[in-house]
């Protein structure tokens, strides 16, 4: 399968923007993102946010079920530990119908305490909560009526009608960052969600891992295999650096004083110096060397459908749209035609 690309809307801004007009140009944003051949559209979600404004993940993707006509909608992530399994079930069938048969439930346990406080749960309850929220979703879309006790919820003949259109259910992507959640991904997942902040030679040997575990369950591995990056592209490297390189530098340091790093893998970090940091973990240059990263990638993981993040909170909506369209243009035909 040749890599496709997608393109994530982060829907993250600075404190005193104008939010009418920003939740406009998104959409319009994912708009040209369809007409130009990107493959997917995300939007993640997070609640509490310090450092940014956010728009919400569902209302966006519902939004875009009537704007958006080819390209997929992903849901990526939805931190499912912090929700009900029925509601859930429910919101996304919906929008599966929406959007005829397009969404992707993408699938995360968070980090967060501010967000774990404020939906009345501890982060130690993270792990069982999203297995149980996964097991009863997936009976719910293919069960005509569900009895279940979870730790946090009871099913009691319950229902979700309509059902989604596509079956057995909507592809699910797990996320996850350590070792110990690739078993999850294997056990309740169509595919692992590689997550963006790990270097290669970790995934390396997570991708093994990963394929031990689907071994011992006598489990396939996945025909999609996706993954999200952050990605700038300019004429020169020089200049996506300096176009790019303070947003994606403050995102990184939100992620690092939040807790992110402690989610990685082993030996692995958000902190330090930024160029150190870049490393090969984001995909920032000319069109050439992007278009030879996301190749090796490809090569080197067997990653099939690559997300790209090519705008941060601050951003200049014309920059961050000069970068998707020279991507379209000088980078995916490239990737295309190699993979």
């Amino acid at each position: 399968m040749a890599l496709e690309v997608g393109i994530m809307l982060r829907g993250q801004y600075p404190f005193g923007a104008d939010m009418v007009k920003m939740a406009q140009a998104l959409v319009e944003q994912a708009c040209l993102a369809d007409r130009l051949g990107y493959a997917s559209i995300t939007k993640g979600s997070h609640y509490s946010t310090p450092d940014y404004q956010a728009l919400q993940q569902l209302p966006i993707l519902a939004r875009l079920t009537g704007e958006v006509k080819k390209a997929r909608l992903n849901a990526g992530i939805i931190i499912l530990p912090l929700h009900k399994p029925l509601d859930i079930a429910e919101q996304m069938a919906t929008l599966d119908i929406l959007s005829n048969g397009r969404m992707i439930f993408g699938v995360g346990i968070g980090y967060r305490e501010v967000e774990f406080n404020a939906f009345g749960m501890s982060q130690k309850d993270r792990g069982k909560r999203t297995d149980e929220n996964l097991i009863a979703i997936k009976r719910l879309w293919n069960e005509d009526s569900v009895c279940m006790k979870g730790t946090h919820f009871e099913l009691k003949n319950a229902v979700c009608w309509p059902k989604p259109i596509q079956k057995p259910n909507p592809p699910i992507w797990i996320g996850a960052n350590a070792d110990i959640a690739l078993k999850r991904a294997a056990e309740h997942g169509d595919c692992w969600y590689i997550n963006p902040h790990t270097t290669i030679e970790t995934l390396i040997k997570q991708v093994e891992t990963y394929k031990g575990l689907l071994d011992k369950i006598r489990k396939p591995f996945p025909q999609e295999f996706p993954m999200r990056r952050e990605a700038f592209v300019a004429k020169t490297k020089e200049e996506a650096m300096r176009l790019a390189g303070p947003f994606v530098a403050k995102k990184y340091a939100s992620y690092h004083a939040t807790g992110q790093s402690d989610q990685l893998p082993e030996g692995e970090s958000l902190s330090g110096d930024f160029e150190a940091l870049v490393g090969d973990r984001f995909l920032i240059g000319s069109p050439d060397e992007v278009a030879e990263q996301m190749i090796a990638i490809n090569k080197k993981l067997g990653v099939n459908h690559l997300i790209l993040s090519m705008e941060w909170a601050g951003m200049d909506k014309a920059t961050a749209t000069d970068c998707m369209q020279l991507m379209a243009e000088e980078v995916l035909p490239k990737v295309k035609q190699a993979t």
